[in-house]
């Protein structure tokens, strides 16, 4: 045990430590509370739009105003693929197969790449979480050491002597719970909003593959 390292300073790097943790945790928090919302209500706003069309033409013209978020993005890779499925005509083999398919299977590729950016972060929520007890546990441990190495050198065992030191490294504990609670439960609560962020793309992704090829099957009509 290094007992020539000052117990302050054990104290107060994992206080310092837990400092951070804390910061990193309501950043995350606030930038994917902000996050979420604002693709909510691009979805919400795209969603109507896009229903709301008379046509697949009138909806692949949707403003640009409207067209934000990731329903739209998608919407926009689902367009761009049918424009270059039909100017193909079977040159490529990446157009070869059954045309549903196809298109599904490039949506579904830009569905998880938004469903990935939506869960950015809550990796590292899930992590501060776990591992903050364990670093205010971590302290409080090695003030405890270092507090009664210092009590047996001074001879005295007087509640004085031996609550003050104990009780400064105690704080390590109770801040490291402290910064674990809200990661923990900000990842929960956000873990939910991804799910249902991905329900919704999914019902998206299903709704314009069969509007999509039941255009086209009118326009051949």
């Amino acid at each position: 045990m290094p007992y020539h390292i000052e117990p302050h300073l054990i104290i107060e790097g994992t206080l310092y430590t837990l400092l951070i943790f804390s910061v990193l945790t309501w950043t995350l928090i606030l930038f994917k509370l902000w996050q979420f919302s604002k693709n909510s209500y691009y979805n919400r706003r795209f969603n109507k739009a896009f229903w709301d069309a008379p046509d697949l033409a009138t909806a692949k013209s949707l403003p640009k105003t409207v067209s934000r978020g990731p329903q739209a993005r998608l919407a926009s890779k689902g367009f761009t693929w049918l424009d270059e499925s039909r100017q193909s005509s079977g040159k490529h083999l990446k157009y070869l197969g059954a045309p549903d398919e196809l298109l599904a299977q490039t949506l579904l590729s830009s569905m998880q790449q938004e469903t990935r950016t939506m869960e950015s972060g809550l990796t590292q929520l899930a992590s501060i979480g776990s591992t903050a007890p364990f670093v205010g546990l971590f302290g409080t441990v090695l003030g405890i050491m270092h507090a009664m190495h210092e009590i047996t050198q001074s001879g005295s065992t007087s509640l004085d002597v031996v609550a003050g030191p104990i009780g400064d490294a105690l704080v390590a504990t109770a801040i490291g719970i402290a910064v674990a609670v809200p990661a923990v439960l900000a990842y929960n609560f956000l873990l939910r909003h991804v799910k249902q962020h991905r329900t919704g793309l999914e019902n998206f992704v299903a709704g314009f593959i069969h509007i999509a090829f039941t255009s086209n099957g009118q326009e051949k009509e």
